[in-house]
């Protein structure tokens, strides 16, 4: 068996994990696409490192287009074979898929016409027709439920608490006389998180790869996360009357915020402020999020009981509309507005940007992490002047980060997601999905924990087991 790693390695963006089996078949761990490198994003998605045609099965460990926004071209390019997630991913990849085709074809157009003398011209790494074609691939299965792929292959998914639908891949493998148990982690989520239940243990593994993306640092807990929106809102909204900005992700930190904005609006504390969430894809997922709502937590239960919407309450509106959208650039605040994308690279969050950032009345609000060359992560790392869409911007607004509300586990979550594990039976941990000093300091603690053989690839690195 050999494992090569074409994405998520020493980075946190682009997870594609490929499993080469002795009898030549492949199995491919997430299809993501690579984001918040700037040009670098583009040429890295344009070639896999391996051949679509090749791969004989694609396991989906969650809908975050950094884990499966290449499905599209995978299946444009070649890739026949089954696609397993859960239903919940499924559901969620129509929307979020979708999505990636729609703003890849406007981002395209619109450079393009700003470029209209360069040549060559942008393309699409694929439309809505390839989109539509990936979908029909998809095979759901429960958490929980061994499925057996053939009679060698058998794979589990594992709740692992990151967004609706996530799952940690379990893998048990036969070759020859040996049988093998590989578990992918896939992204780790939150021990009582906003809206998931927390994430479950997984069966002993001898191989582990398992994301590191915050395994250097500690979150703040969860409650200090709603103290700060509110207070950011309080200072710019009501006392400066100027507008709070929220770039978020579209599915689970947009829908964390609202869920957070309606308990301190229950609670009486909320100030009487215009609320909107514009993105179409938001609006979709929150809707994806509303079907599954019996599946989140016991706290969202609760909640239920005095507002059975727990993504929908007065001030709050979601626009779906180009043309509404458009009209927010020129509204005065006060108001709160949530957009995506959460690392601001693509979306009507970087219209919003170019068209609030140089207003000191202002607030940028960052509520998750960001690849450092992202416009979000220039943005943390407190860069006074950034570039959106050719046009340099001063940054005179506010930028404050907000690092709790992370979907991601942070060190103390992961060892403790790992303690499931007899660590004497686990031959080989590799750590995908971090920064390399992340990983290094990160290495160092699962050392310390007991893991013998730790490894961190870089990209397109093989290693046999």
């Amino acid at each position: 068996m050999k494992i090569s790693f074409h994405g998520a390695a020493k980075t946190v963006t682009g997870s594609k994990h490929l499993i080469s089996l002795s009898n030549n078949e492949e199995i491919l761990l997430d299809c993501g696409m690579f984001q918040g490198l700037d040009l670098d994003s583009r040429s890295l998605n344009k070639v896999f490192g391996f051949d679509p045609k090749s791969i004989d099965y694609l396991i989906l460990s969650h809908a975050h287009i950094d884990h499966s926004g290449l499905i599209p071209k995978l299946v444009k390019d070649g890739f026949k074979g089954p696609i397993y997630s859960t239903t919940a991913t499924f559901d969620l990849c129509t929307i979020m898929l979708m999505d990636s085709a729609m703003i890849q074809e406007a981002d395209a157009r619109f450079l393009n016409k700003k470029n209209e003398f360069k040549t060559p011209l942008i393309e699409p790494l694929y439309d809505k027709e390839d989109v539509d074609n990936c979908l029909k691939q998809f095979v759901c299965l429960n958490y929980n439920q061994a499925f057996k792929i053939n009679d060698h292959i058998e794979v589990l998914l594992t709740d692992n608490g990151h967004i609706l639908g996530s799952a940690s891949i379990n893998l048990k493998i036969k070759e020859k006389n040996k049988t093998t148990h590989l578990t992918y982690t896939g992204d780790i989520g939150r021990y009582k998180s906003a809206l998931l239940k927390d994430p479950t243990p997984f069966p002993q593994a001898d191989i582990i790869i398992c994301e590191s993306t915050y395994g250097d640092r500690l979150h703040e807990k969860y409650e200090h996360a709603e103290q700060e929106i509110l207070n950011t809102i309080i200072e710019t909204c009501v006392n400066k009357k100027g507008k709070v900005i929220i770039p978020a992700f579209s599915l689970g930190r947009t829908q964390e915020i609202v869920y957070s904005l309606n308990k301190l609006n229950l609670y009486g504390l909320l100030p009487d402020i215009k609320i909107f969430v514009d993105s179409p894809l938001a609006v979709n997922a929150t809707n994806i999020m509303r079907k599954y709502a019996l599946s989140l937590n016991d706290d969202v239960q609760q909640l239920i009981k005095s507002s059975p919407d727990p993504f929908g309450f007065d001030y709050l509106t979601y626009i779906n509309d180009k043309r509404e959208s458009q009209a927010l650039n020129n509204k005065e605040g006060p108001f709160i507005l949530i957009s995506s994308a959460g690392m601001a690279e693509a979306g009507r969050i970087k219209h919003h940007l170019m068209n609030t950032l140089e207003d000191k009345k202002n607030c940028i609000l960052l509520v998750g992490f960001a690849e450092g060359k992202s416009l979000a992560g220039r943005l943390i790392n407190g860069e006074k002047k950034v570039n959106i869409y050719g046009n340099e911007l001063d940054v005179n607004a506010t930028v404050k980060v907000i690092n709790s509300l992370s979907a991601h586990a942070d060190y103390e979550e992961i060892i403790r997601y790992l303690s499931c594990q007899d660590i004497s039976k686990v031959l080989e941990l590799f750590l995908v999905h971090g920064d390399p000093d992340v990983q290094f300091a990160f290495k160092k603690r699962l050392k310390y924990e007991g893991f013998k053989k730790i490894i961190i690839p870089s990209i397109n690195d093989q290693f046999y087991i």
